[in-house]
């Protein structure tokens, strides 16, 4: 056979395969028997659920940390590109401080 000619194989389905002898007879699977509990103690189930709520909360504050830095960053490069631009109102006034000037 050259590299030009290409020849097509026939697929030829496994349905009709015996499945494989056991070669000694007894269980098909090990003993799983060692790692079986025997019954769940409360304050297993109690640990466990405290876990779980610290890492959820751990979670979440690593969520608003991750959320309040991207806001923070984004409002400091608009400040900078502001300044780079050379405008002189690039800075923020809260209306609370704003506020407190108008009662003075």
């Amino acid at each position: 056979m050259t590299d030009g000619e290409h020849r097509v194989l026939k697929f030829r389905p496994r349905t009709h395969a015996r499945p494989p002898v056991a070669s000694a007879p007894g269980p098909l699977a090990p003993d799983l028997s060692r790692f079986e509990r025997e019954g769940e103690n409360p304050d297993e189930y109690r640990h466990r659920m405290i876990a779980n709520i610290a890492a959820i909360a751990f979670t979440a504050a690593l969520t608003g940390i991750g959320i309040w830095l991207a806001v923070t960053l984004a409002d400091l490069r608009n400040t900078q590109d502001c300044v780079l631009m050379g405008r002189r109102d690039c800075a923020h006034i809260s209306a609370q401080t704003s506020d407190v000037i108008r009662h003075n």
